[in-house]
């Protein structure tokens, strides 16, 4: 095992992630998505992740580039082909009094390994076979097989205090188990409305700049807009883009923008020999599955005029996708572009795969989740009826949308994917990897795409030292999976946050609204 190519300089500081100083007295921010739990441990999802970044750490944090530094861990290294050693910060504290140490890493691990989650978080601790506890500042990960990505997979396993013991994501709801070692401790939470923070003067990174902040949910954007201008917000996420030139023109106003490693895409039921929102024109459910038939999964791709959703849907503020990660990433394909959009040779794809007269669907998505996304979704259903694929569009607000489609209830859905840690490799485990609840594979893989050449490759790559090989796997995965059209991409996000021009506000490339990139303004 190469120990040169593996191993971790972990030479930044946690003050590259978090902003530190003077305290101030209350910041008060708009969030886009309703957030329903505050068990760190329960649902995989941006907006949950990033609330809860603020009352609990990882071993190793991501900054507002995703790169890896230093947070409970002040350094890692590979010791042998199948074990990594952290060496974990002291001094610190829970927000109850008590002393973090080895055994809150080995129970958190152990928890996300046994919780009953929405949506599992257990693709970042599936190589894991043990966690030993060397002392109370070393603990060391143990893999089946070689695996130089755990770093990456361990910086989003938030870790929870080991006397909570069997604390249900009930209890930390009501506050009782919401005890982490983050820069904020719990004040109030009131499910899907708001959840209030107070600083914790003794963080290890050092007392955070607001004393309290206010995460005020509010899925209305023109109502997030509206309580910024009136000054009730000091700082909104999900900027609509049709409201982006008048606010960047407000003197009282600051812009903070990024391109992101969001993807927008369909995900498509693959799986099923029938599917319930596939029908013929006369409203029968389809006795075949037509989305089964890759020629009609080209057809919907080719369809989609990506530059038309850009230019009128997302007034220039996305870029049009061709595959699940923007450029500059590791592992992502120099030869995947986004399809172009060619609405005759979608209609002799239909025909070919028998349907010349089309067939009628349904897409369902949410309406509050992502930016702009019911408008994007009505725009996708009038680009598939040009085709013949007569469409319907049902949305919902994210709380709802979430359990229909973790319970398999549509056929071709909207929906977005940002990925943490080892980016390219995190989304192919979590989208196209055959589903496999107990492995936490293909864990948000709504779609059941199944192919096992794909993952072949996909374990090959996550068992290779080699950082050359290990990218060339990754990208004939990546090849493999979009071309058979697991999911469809649509485009990347670009993130627009406003502040008050009072404040000042950090960009973050994974979509995140952390407070612990703000501060007044000098």
């Amino acid at each position: 095992m190469s120990t040169r190519t593996l191993k971790i300089a972990a030479v930044l500081t946690a003050a590259a992630f978090v902003s530190f100083g003077a305290s101030a007295a209350e910041l008060k921010v708009g969030l886009s998505t309703e957030v329903d739990s505050l068990d760190p441990h329960y649902d995989y999802e941006i907006p949950d992740v990033a609330l809860h970044l603020h009352l609990y750490d990882t071993l190793i944090l991501n900054d507002e580039k995703q790169r890896l530094i230093p947070g409970l861990a002040t350094s890692w290294k590979p010791i042998d082909d199948t074990t990594w050693e952290f060496t974990l910060r002291k001094g610190v504290k829970f927000h109850d009094g008590t002393d973090f140490d080895a055994n809150d890493v080995a129970f958190s691990v152990q928890r996300v390994n046994t919780l009953k989650a929405l949506t599992s978080f257990k693709m970042f601790v599936s190589k894991v076979t043990e966690v030993v506890v060397v002392d109370p500042y070393t603990v060391r990960f143990k893999t089946k097989d070689v695996y130089p990505m755990l770093p990456g997979d361990i910086s989003q396993v938030m870790i929870a205090s080991d006397s909570i013991g069997k604390a249900t994501t009930a209890d930390f709801n009501s506050g009782k188990a919401a005890i982490g070692t983050g820069p904020f401790k719990l004040v109030e939470f009131i499910t899907g409305n708001k959840v209030v923070v107070a600083a914790n003067e003794k963080y290890w990174g050092g007392k955070p700049v607001w004393d309290k902040v206010t995460f005020q949910m509010i899925t209305n954007t023109g109502s997030r807009v509206a309580a910024l201008l009136a000054g009730d917000l000091d700082v909104i996420e999900k900027v609509p883009t049709a409201d982006v030139e008048r606010l960047k023109a407000d003197p009282k106003l600051t812009l903070a923008q990024s391109s992101s490693n969001r993807v927008i895409y369909l995900h498509v039921d693959t799986d099923r020999d029938q599917t319930p929102n596939a029908r013929d024109k006369k409203g029968a459910v389809l006795s075949k599955n037509p989305l089964k038939d890759l020629r009609v999964r080209q057809a919907i791709s080719k369809a989609i005029n990506r530059e038309a959703i850009k230019d009128r849907v997302m007034e220039g503020l996305s870029i049009p996708a061709g595959q699940l990660l923007p450029p500059g990433f590791f592992g992502i394909s120099p030869n995947l572009k986004p399809d172009a959009y060619d609405p005759d040779a979608a209609k002799r794809l239909l025909a070919e795969a028998g349907y010349p007269d089309g067939f009628s669907l349904t897409v369902h998505g949410p309406n509050n989740r992502y930016i702009n996304d019911g408008k994007i979704i009505q725009a996708v259903a009038q680009m598939l009826a040009r085709i013949g694929i007569d469409t319907q569009v049902e949305t919902m607000p994210a709380n709802v949308y979430w359990p229909r489609a973790n319970n398999l209830e549509f056929s071709l859905m909207l929906v977005g994917w940002g990925s943490g840690g080892n980016a390219a490799a995190n989304a192919l485990k979590a989208l196209l990897a055959t589903w496999d609840k107990e492995k936490g594979m293909g864990s948000t893989n709504r779609g059941r795409y199944s192919n096992l050449e794909f993952d072949k490759l996909l374990d090959q790559a996550l068992k290779t030292v080699d950082s050359k090989k290990q990218e060339e796997l990754l990208i004939k995965a990546t090849e493999l999976g979009i071309k058979d059209l697991g999911v469809i991409p649509l485009h990347y996000q670009v993130n627009t946050w406003a502040t008050s021009s009072r404040h000042t506000f950090v960009a973050r490339t994974d979509g995140m609204t952390l407070i612990t990139g703000s501060a007044p303004a000098k």
